[in-house]
């Protein structure tokens, strides 16, 4: 069985993903996943490059927490979150979570809350190349409706 959570520098395969996710499981009548791409702008400025940084260690057992979660909360067989660091330019794959289950709607929900735990919470730090030089951003988005709607505050999150 392959990790549930990757942070690497390469770039990923989808395809290969998702069918190493659901391999062998006849249960499966559901694959959700979602890709994030590095974008050309931000904040109004262009961006050239992307360079993200984490600590090893603490960032996987972060995200491993929030799939026991995600597990806890929606009926799915299965997640996996693949998430790269580095030297990132626009257009290039950055994120991808994806969950398997019986039907649609648990995996769609458990894709969605990881995706909001990553976006909000997750400790990754980025440092964006923009015409004015290089500017460090904080890579978390705060979004207390997104973890609203889960129910999580940012003080338990």
């Amino acid at each position: 069985m392959s990790p549930r959570v990757s942070i690497q520098t390469e770039d990923f395969d989808l395809g290969a993903e998702l069918d190493a996710l659901r391999k062998n499981d006849k249960r499966v009548g559901a694959v959700c996943s979602f890709v994030g791409t590095v974008r050309d702008r931000n904040d109004g400025l262009s961006v050239s490059s992307m360079e993200l940084e984490h600590y090893p260690g603490m960032t996987e057992k972060s995200i491993e927490g929030m799939i026991d979660e995600a597990c806890a909360r929606f009926d799915i067989f299965a997640a996996r979150v693949v998430h790269r660091v580095g030297l990132l330019q626009p257009l290039d794959q950055v994120v991808m979570v994806a969950v398997t289950s019986a039907h649609r709607g648990e995996s769609f929900q458990a894709c969605e809350f990881l995706m909001d735990y990553l976006k909000t919470q997750a400790p990754f730090w980025k440092k964006e190349q923009t015409p004015e030089g290089a500017r460090w951003v904080d890579a978390r988005v705060s979004d207390d409706a997104a973890l609203a709607k889960w129910g999580i505050s940012i003080s338990n999150a």
